[in-house]
């Protein structure tokens, strides 16, 4: 009797555009609201949401599957 065979997970396309992948397997993202309503939101907040972040650990467990096929 043969084994089973695996199933080859596709990787969320839409996530992957969004993300980048870090050579640490860490993921990083960018920030929300930036663009709308920009005139409301004080210079210094607009200045942080510049930054990436990185996902933390609970949005790394549902996530990290999603991107399964890139590695």
């Amino acid at each position: 009797m043969t084994k089973p065979k695996r199933i080859k997970h596709k990787t969320k396309k839409s996530l992957s555009k969004r993300v980048v992948l870090l050579g640490s397997g860490a993921i990083k993202r960018k920030r929300s609201h930036r663009t709308h309503c920009s005139s409301a939101k004080s210079t210094k907040r607009k200045r942080q949401l510049r930054k990436s972040v990185l996902f933390n650990d609970a949005q790394y467990k549902i996530t990290a599957h999603l991107l399964q096929g890139r590695r």
